[in-house]
């Protein structure tokens, strides 16, 4: 079967491969068919999944053949942007879906406006994702699929601590946190350098992480309406024992939260399958609610992550690749990679294909409300060397919030300027 070809590469490995396809054929394959190259990130869907397409897209397009390549993500940055400057580039590509602008900026990629509109139904996409992938009003990446932060609770302590059904408003949050939190017990673990959930509580209170004037970026951290969301962040993060100076990978919040005596994590569904294996006692008694916002009206705001699909410029096989494309980001398969995957689909219109996966339809409704990061070519060197970390500790520990937001504007505004 074709899916035999996928491998897991790294470094020079990969440009090896790619040198042998950079015509559009595998040595051996018919001269009529074209093979496209797909660089998937590892673990972004499963093996199952993968085969499944590969077969099905084969024997609907009998003249092309897929070979996937499973990328890592470490590094992956400076992989593909040597790529898109290569001769050899893949035809189709997996990337982070705020890393788009990064690669766009260099004219390296198809612009995929018209089919976004004719044949993928663009009024419908996330906007966390379709907006992200859209340069002055040329759309180059195409939504795959999304997955953002919810609150992962323990059943359990929550029934200890008479609260029949999860919060769904911020202040209603700050109330059930603070019964939940005893000496024996944490109310929420939240790390103090969790800047992904902060951003959640500064989009609320129409803040922003950084603002566009001119073409020119600012930090606006130090806006009053930015600092009403980190006031808030303070008040539920001491709600718990989450470190100061810390982000959630240190220690891992997941692990923290299987030994059994914290109520309350913000993470992505899938971080209760490695809670369930930690402490398999808890199988059955997690929960998971929307981020709750200021109303009731609606969740609140959340940093929305997930994946676009790009096509190089340089690709020997674009037209061949735009199938692929439009196959991974349609209705079959986006109804068929969120179930296997636990996904919200890239579109509003197909949030009922989750129904009755209680993680992935908490994810789904928070996604409406998703945000993305200011969509700069440099964003990525904020998020590399972080100030936004640095102030959020120094706000937790003592110092002046308004003097530490306006350091780390500062900051910010000096890196999204470099050149």
């Amino acid at each position: 079967m074709t899916y035999a070809r996928t491998r897991l590469l790294a470094g020079s490995t990969a440009f090896a491969a790619v040198a042998l396809t950079g015509c559009g054929l595998l040595p051996g394959a018919d001269e009529d068919t074209r093979t496209v190259t797909v660089w998937l990130m590892k673990d972004s869907v499963s093996d199952e999944f993968l085969a499944r397409f590969t077969e099905e897209f084969e024997k609907e397009h009998d003249s092309i053949e897929l070979d996937i390549e499973i990328q890592e993500w470490t590094g992956i940055g400076e992989k593909v942007t040597a790529a898109l400057r290569s001769d050899e580039a893949p035809d189709l590509i997996e990337v982070g879906n705020t890393q788009v602008a990064q690669y766009a900026e260099g004219d390296g990629l198809r612009d995929l406006s018209a089919e976004s509109v004719r044949e993928l139904g663009s009024k419908d996409w996330l906007p966390g994702l379709a907006d992200p992938g859209s340069i002055n009003g040329r759309q180059f990446g195409i939504p795959w699929y999304a997955a953002n932060r919810v609150v992962i609770y323990n059943k359990d302590l929550f029934e200890e601590a008479g609260i029949a059904k999860p919060p769904v408003t911020r202040d209603q949050w700050l109330t059930d946190t603070a019964a939940l939190n005893s000496a024996d017990t944490q109310g929420i673990y939240l790390a103090g350098q969790d800047w992904y959930t902060l951003a959640g509580f500064v989009w609320d209170e129409g803040g922003e992480l950084a603002e566009e004037t001119g073409g020119d970026w600012e930090g606006a951290l130090h806006t009053t309406a930015a600092l009403k969301g980190m006031d808030f962040y303070q008040r539920l993060q001491a709600l718990g024992s989450g470190p100061k100076g810390a982000d959630e990978a240190t220690p891992p919040q997941a692990d923290v939260f299987a030994e059994g005596d914290v109520a309350q994590i913000v993470s992505i569904p899938g971080a209760a399958k490695i809670i369930e294996q930690r402490n398999p006692e808890l199988r059955g008694k997690l929960g998971y609610f929307p981020i709750p916002g200021k109303s009731e009206a609606r969740p609140g705001a959340v940093l929305a992550g997930g994946s676009d699909l790009i096509v190089p410029e340089k690709s020997d096989a674009q037209d061949a690749a735009v199938e692929v494309v439009k196959a991974l980001a349609g209705e079959k398969w986006q109804t068929e990679l969120s179930r296997a995957m636990s996904y919200v689909p890239n579109k509003t219109t197909l949030a009922n294909v989750v129904e009755g996966q209680e993680g992935t339809a908490a994810m789904a409704a928070g996604a409406a409300q998703g945000r993305t990061p200011p969509n700069s070519p440099r964003w990525a060197a904020v998020e590399a060397d972080n100030p936004i970390k640095i102030y959020m500790t120094q706000a937790l520990t003592g110092d002046d919030p308004a003097g530490a937001a306006r350091a780390a504007s500062e900051e910010i505004t000096r890196m999204l300027a470099a050149r």
